[in-house]
């Protein structure tokens, strides 16, 4: 997306959006401190238009950060990959969603399937190393289907199980 196109109707110029929705989201500020820091600096907006601004670009910023910090992550040597599978009712039925989060406790990738087993596995794999890269260590429980699935793909440096490591995917459902 082009800024052209992401600020199209703003009659604000793209750098005071960005710093208003900034100054908000890092900083534990009210709309109106917001406001107030804005106006000591020459820029005069409403709270509400700060909120407008927040909801409207904010979901857009944060996924610009993700997507530069994830591609930093790719270079980084010892990426960690905490896979899980948690047991989710959708409307009655049972279904398995698969997670992955890296070693900061950024959720990467989400996956849900009407089975839990190698094929379900390995398609989940596949489809977060299309997106992300591949990783240098998995990190499961003992769940065999990602030992199955790993050796299928074969692309993964090491894959480490046990009965504490994983906390980090049990911690973020």
């Amino acid at each position: 997306m082009t800024k052209r196109i992401l600020f199209r109707y703003s009659k604000t110029s793209p750098e005071i959006i960005r710093l208003a929705v900034m100054i908000y989201v890092r900083f534990p500020l009210s709309l109106r401190n917001v406001e107030d820091l804005l106006h000591e600096r020459g820029i005069d907006i409403s709270h509400e238009t700060v909120r407008f601004w927040w909801n409207r670009f904010g979901p857009l910023f944060a996924a610009e950060i993700r997507k530069k910090r994830v591609s930093q992550m790719r270079a980084y040597s010892n990426w960690q990959w905490h896979l899980d599978e948690v047991f989710v009712k959708i409307n009655g039925e049972t279904h398995y969603l698969w997670r992955a989060v890296d070693h900061e406790g950024e959720v990467l990738e989400r996956f849900v399937t009407k089975r839990r087993d190698r094929k379900a596995a390995s398609k989940f794999l596949r489809k977060t190393m299309k997106r992300f890269g591949r990783p240098y260590v998995i990190v499961t429980d003992k769940l065999r289907s990602y030992g199955a699935a790993v050796k299928v793909i074969g692309n993964v440096d090491k894959q480490e199980t046990g009965r504490w490591l994983n906390n980090r995917a049990e911690n973020s459902h």
